[in-house]
C-alpha cells in the first residue's frame, strides 16, 4: 500500500514538473516571439528612416491617389540602380529649382517615347494611354497639343487629377529629367483615410 502511494506521489510530482516545463517553454517562446517583433521593428525603423523621407503632397494634382496635405513615405533610393517606369509616382523638383516644393506626378512617357495630347486624350507612340487612374478628357494640351518625343534621360510626366494639374505639358515644367527625380512616392502615412501604398499603374 505504502509503494503505492510512494508511486503514486511519484507520478504526481512527474506531471506537476512536465507542466512546469511546457509552462517554461511556452514563456520563452513567447518572449523569443516578442523578441523578434521587437526586431523587426526596430529595423525596419532603421530602414525607413535611412531610405525613406517623409514630405507633405501640396496641391490637388494626384488626387484621388494622393490628396493635398497628405504625409508621403518617398523612397529616396529607388532609382539608384534602376529608371522611372510608366506608371509610377515620382517626386521632384521642376527644373532642379531648389526654391521650388517637391511635386509628386505620375510618369506617363519615358526615354524615346512619342506624346501628344489629342482630343482630351494622351497617346503613347500613337495608342490612346488608358490605366483607370486620370482618364478625364483634359482641358488642356499644353506642349503637347504637338507630338512631342521624350529625350534620353527625361520622363513626361502627367497629374491623376489632370485638368488642374501643372506638369510637362507647362513650359515651367516640361519634361523631367532624372537627375531632378528625388525619388519613388511610396506609401501615404497620413491621414489614415489614405493609408497605404501609392499604387503604381501599367
Amino acid at each position: 500500500m505504502r509503494r503505492r502511494l510512494v508511486l503514486g506521489r511519484r507520478k504526481g510530482l512527474s506531471f506537476t514538473r512536465r507542466r512546469k516545463r511546457i509552462e517554461t517553454s511556452a514563456i520563452q517562446a513567447g518572449l523569443f516571439w516578442a523578441g523578434e517583433c521587437i526586431l523587426a521593428f526596430a529595423i525596419g525603423c532603421v530602414l525607413v528612416f535611412y531610405f525613406m523621407s517623409r514630405l507633405t503632397c501640396v496641391g490637388q494634382a494626384m488626387e484621388p491617389s494622393i490628396n493635398s496635405g497628405n504625409s508621403v513615405l518617398v523612397n529616396r533610393f529607388s532609382y539608384a540602380m534602376t529608371t522611372p517606369k510608366r506608371g509610377d509616382v515620382i517626386v521632384f523638383k521642376p527644373n532642379g529649382n531648389k526654391n521650388a516644393h517637391y511635386y509628386m506626378r505620375r510618369v506617363i512617357g519615358v526615354p524615346g517615347d512619342k506624346i501628344q495630347v489629342k482630343d482630351g486624350f494622351v497617346y503613347v507612340n500613337g495608342d490612346l494611354y488608358e490605366t483607370g487612374i486620370g482618364n478625364e478628357q483634359m482641358d488642356y494640351a499644353g506642349l503637347a497639343e504637338e507630338e512631342l518625343k521624350v529625350g534620353s534621360d527625361e520622363y513626361f510626366v502627367l497629374g491623376d487629377n489632370r485638368n488642374v494639374s501643372e506638369d510637362s505639358r507647362s513650359a515651367d515644367i516640361g519634361n523631367v529629367k532624372k537627375s531632378d527625380i528625388y525619388g519613388k512616392a511610396w506609401f501615404v502615412a497620413y491621414p489614415w483615410d489614405n493609408f497605404g501604398f501609392v499604387t503604381s499603374v501599367k
